[in-house]
């Protein structure tokens, strides 16, 4: 399977089609660990996907987009939630939820 980037977008594009792993996904975030819960889902529908991946794909990405900014330096701006791949799943998941 390919990289945390590649399975998170194909499980994103997956439940844009089906609603009830749309809704599974986005109830998550009532789980008690909802990153857990989330890699749950994930892995039962075919993707080797762990919190620590998640959470290290976030970091990686964040990081470049750092780098990518004002040379990256330490007065670049800060980018809230730009490093949570999680969250931003989820907003995209609302976000097609209401077309």
């Amino acid at each position: 399977m390919g990289n945390v980037y590649e399975q998170i977008e194909e499980i994103r594009k997956k439940a844009e089609a089906d609603n009830a792993l749309r809704a599974s996904i986005l109830a998550t975030r009532e789980a008690d660990e909802p990153l857990w819960e989330f890699c749950e889902i994930c892995r039962r529908e075919g993707y080797e996907v762990y919190p620590m991946d998640v959470i290290a794909a976030g970091d990686e990405f964040y990081a470049a987009m750092k780098r990518s900014t004002n040379g990256g330096g330490e007065n670049s701006p800060v980018l809230n939630a730009e490093d949570d791949i999680y969250e931003l799943l989820l907003a995209s998941l609302e976000m097609s939820g209401r077309g």
